[in-house]
């Protein structure tokens, strides 16, 4: 049986290939600063995306667009400003998406990609 870090590492795997398959350019994957971290970072044409990646073997805790609540999405938005500050140019137009990852099998997962799935939160 895989242990629940394999199947999150295998998840951000199976999204950064989706992202990469629809056009978007992955720069970056578990970006981390100081409290926060962002699963991949990537471009879609001029828009810099900032992914939330949650995989789940199962429904019986909720979905895995569930996880994603207004506690970590703030600190997704304080990564988000953190990784943007690093930037040496004017800032980009940013979005923030959840790509949700359902393993099927070994080699094979579902994959739902909300694109503009929250807005940037306040950081406390």
């Amino acid at each position: 049986m895989v242990d629940a870090l394999e199947v999150g590492r295998r998840g951000e795997s199976a999204a950064a290939r989706y992202l990469t398959a629809v056009g978007m350019r992955v720069v970056a994957r578990n970006w981390r600063c100081r409290r926060a971290e962002v699963d991949l970072i990537a471009w879609d044409g001029d828009t810099l995306v900032f992914c939330e990646v949650k995989t789940r073997r199962s429904l019986a805790a909720g979905t895995p667009e569930d996880a994603v609540d207004p506690p970590k999405q703030a600190r997704v938005s304080f990564a988000a400003l953190c990784y943007l500050a690093t930037l040496d140019r004017e800032p980009p137009r940013v979005r923030f998406d959840v790509v949700a990852v359902r393993p099927i099998g070994a080699h094979r997962a579902a994959v739902r990609h909300h694109r503009a799935a929250f807005e940037a939160h306040e950081v406390r």
